[in-house]
């Protein structure tokens, strides 16, 4: 698909890729190769959720997108503003104590609060909070292309983008892998 838009300067030809959702990864690289081998458009990014405590991406989609050269967008990366520390031990309010459309079932697991904690305590020993961990951790993986944040509030985008701002160390990684792997 192509946008064509004719300014002062003339004629501009700007690419706009298609992008896929929630699909399985042998559906990805079916479509992938199918349209490659048939010279068609072809996914440029895929989306699927994808965060601290949600990483089944990685076991094989996430190393197909590397493959064919995709970008990768995750959704709820916050975990829906568990990974924010809102809610840390099931303390907070918000959709999630709210359970607003199911949310507060799929993310106030005993499983995901052990393991907030545990990231928690991480960045506390690094004198950080959990939102810059959990935005630059997933900024920091090679394939993910943008990291899209919720925000109900400007100084939350404010944080957001701020956030993003820890490169944190190969044995920081090699700890969080350790720590949210488990």
């Amino acid at each position: 698909m192509q946008l064509r838009h004719i300014g002062r300067t003339g004629l501009r030809v700007t690419t706009i890729g298609m992008g896929c959702s929630n699909l399985e990864t042998w559906r990805v690289v079916d479509a992938v190769w199918t349209s490659r081998y048939h010279d068609l458009e072809t996914f440029i990014v895929a989306q699927d959720h994808y965060s601290l405590l949600k990483r089944d991406a990685d076991k094989d989609l996430i190393p197909a997108l590397q493959h064919y050269g995709l970008g990768f967008i995750p959704y709820f990366p916050l975990a829906s503003g568990l990974l924010t520390g809102k809610y840390s031990r099931g303390a907070g309010e918000g959709r999630l104590k709210d359970n607003f459309l199911g949310l507060g079932n799929t993310f106030l697991t005993e499983r995901n609060l052990q393991l907030v904690g545990a990231l928690e305590e991480f960045c506390r020993a690094r004198g950080r909070t959990l939102l810059e961990l959990a935005v630059s951790w997933l900024a920091l993986q090679p394939v993910v292309s943008s990291v899209i944040c919720g925000a109900t509030r400007p100084d939350q985008v404010e944080q957001n983008v701020k956030a993003a701002n820890w490169v944190l160390s190969a044995d920081d990684l090699a700890q969080v892998d350790k720590i949210t792997q488990a």
